[in-house]
């Protein structure tokens, strides 16, 4: 593409990005005429309505341009042992291949460089020119969320789980998706305050009430609790009921006398989640993901999981109602 080889495209990504224009790239190429072995010497243009080569020296006149290849309608490929399988006068040779033409060389033509550094020109290029404006875009992109304001304020602890959630506002009639970044951070914290609250209620409990019975097994007058059955009739149970992605029931745990397993449909088949009390300067807690995620109770646990999915597949939707086995 002459001295020194390939300057427009050389210059073309950092020209693309300034200006989001397709500057034309120009230069000669070898090129293979149809049904015949013979290679001649072309000028070639490269514009945003395909490749162009002159008939006429240098000549860029619509009079001597001969239309080439279409970008949008073609892949470009590097030519591997070009002089052997198709006689090319060097190594450097590529080719463009229609992206409707699936076997076969039907529609291939094949074009040659006079070294590497014009034919990794020709071929940056040609699939800027194809992919270019997509790129363009994701870089402005990119570019616009560099310039965004950091968050301000403690960012709010995440689990692992929460990469899979959406904000959601639940204060209306109808929930919705929340998108501005600092809502997101204000509703959070204003959860977690709530959470903090409910929580430091239950734990100022009397230390005589926290200890009763009623307050131990306070998850029995929960419809979704069934008490000391096995993991088989669990089985049974859930499917009985439909094999529904979210229906759920907690049991006790026959392995560990002082756990409990949450039983969960999911792609129609029934998962087993155990359930472990732990206790922290003297207050009790049950958590799913080794003291990760905490919970006061039983009900809280399972309030939190009708919201957010967790670690589980899929969110609790409906629990499991005792029926005859």
């Amino acid at each position: 593409m002459g001295t020194p080889p390939c300057p427009s495209a050389l210059i073309f990504p950092q020209n693309f990005l300034n200006s989001g224009s397709c500057p034309e790239v120009q230069g000669f190429l070898q090129l293979r005429e149809a049904g015949r072995k013979v290679w001649k010497r072309f000028y070639f243009s490269l514009r945003r309505s395909g490749l162009y080569y002159s008939t006429k020296g240098t000549s860029k006149d619509p009079r001597h341009l001969q239309y080439f290849a279409d970008l949008t309608e073609s892949n470009i490929y590097y030519v591997t042992q070009g002089k052997k399988h198709y006689g090319t006068p060097t190594e450097f040779g590529f080719c463009i291949k229609p992206s409707k033409v699936r076997s076969g060389v039907k529609g291939l033509k094949l074009l040659c460089s006079e070294d590497e550094q014009s034919r990794s020109c020709w071929m940056a290029a040609f699939r800027l020119f194809k992919y270019g404006m997509q790129l363009y875009r994701n870089y402005q992109q990119a570019q616009a969320r560099l310039s965004q304001p950091p968050w301000i304020g403690p960012t709010p602890l995440r689990s692992v789980s929460d990469n899979a959630l959406v904000a959601m506002d639940f204060s209306g009639c109808t929930g919705r998706v929340i998108e501005n970044p600092s809502e997101v951070l204000t509703v959070a914290l204003e959860e977690a305050q709530a959470w903090r609250k409910k929580t430091t209620h239950r734990y100022s409990l009397p230390a005589a009430c926290q200890s009763s019975p009623l307050s131990a097994a306070i998850h029995r007058t929960q419809p979704w609790f069934h008490g000391r059955i096995s993991r088989e009739d669990t089985q049974q149970l859930i499917g009985r009921q439909g094999l529904v992605d979210g229906v759920f029931l907690v049991r006790e745990s026959q392995r560990n006398p002082k756990g409990f397993v949450l039983s969960l449909c999911h792609l129609q088949r029934v998962k087993h989640y155990l359930i472990l009390p732990s206790e922290e300067e003297g207050r009790l807690y049950f958590t799913m993901d080794d003291g990760q995620t905490r919970f006061a109770d039983l009900i809280q646990l399972v309030e939190f999981h009708q919201i957010n999915r967790g670690i589980l597949p899929c969110k609790l939707r409906h629990y499991c109602t005792c029926v005859a086995l």
